[in-house]
């Protein structure tokens, strides 16, 4: 039977990374093979195109390219990882997956959705989360967390508050429109009853994923 794939989103410091990792142990303790993995990146040659889309570009980077990049990157890690995990029953964790470029790259950066939209479909032909969890918070506060955890941020976290309120708003809308796969996670909460509302939504997935599959 096939695995499910499972993505993490939001923006900048509402602790993706954190709740990955409670992502997979709620799995683990259902009995699931977890692969975690991140975007960009998950493989060796995803993972460089990741350096330089994270990196500073002394030339500057156009907006197309960085939107190009992403999915050069994802489509080596569809091939590579993703898709042949889940063939073999596996479950996917994901920290971000398409919806992060439309936010960032549509959203942000103002690139038009319906191009977008065609890179989708030519690298995923079809492909799509089963489940994604967006944490949300204000920017303010993922702003405030980003910078008590790094001295300096990546290109993308040094970008002005404007951006991110486009990337929030972006993600918002995203998930207005597709309530059937997101469920919105308060990431401004205590790290306590962010990872409680992120085991709960874990739980109900497994027993649907398993009623569906039964």
């Amino acid at each position: 039977m096939r695995g499910a794939f499972i993505t993490l989103e939001g923006s900048e410091g509402v602790g993706k990374s954190t709740q990955l990792a409670t992502v997979g142990a709620a799995l683990e303790s259902a009995g699931r093979t977890v692969v975690r993995t991140r975007e960009p990146g998950g493989t060796p040659l995803a993972e460089a195109i990741r350096g330089l889309l994270l990196g500073d570009c002394p030339e500057g980077m156009e907006a197309d390219t960085e939107l190009l990049l992403m999915f050069a990157a994802r489509n080596q890690h569809l091939a590579q990882l993703i898709r042949p995990a889940l063939a073999r029953g596996e479950w996917v964790v994901c920290d971000r997956f398409t919806d992060a470029t439309y936010a960032y790259q549509g959203a942000g950066r103002g690139i038009d959705t319906d191009r977008v939209r065609r890179l989708e479909a030519f690298v995923q032909r079809g492909m799509q989360p089963d489940l994604t969890l967006l944490l949300d918070a204000p920017v303010e506060v993922g702003m405030e967390r980003a910078a008590r955890r790094k001295q300096t941020g990546d290109r993308f976290e040094r970008e002005a508050r404007g951006f991110f309120e486009r990337v929030r708003a972006g993600y918002l809308e995203r998930a207005r429109a597709q309530p059937e796969r997101f469920r919105l996670v308060d990431a401004a909460q205590p790290l306590a009853a962010v990872s409680a509302q992120v085991r709960t939504v874990v739980a109900d997935f497994v027993a649907r994923w398993e009623s569906d599959c039964g």
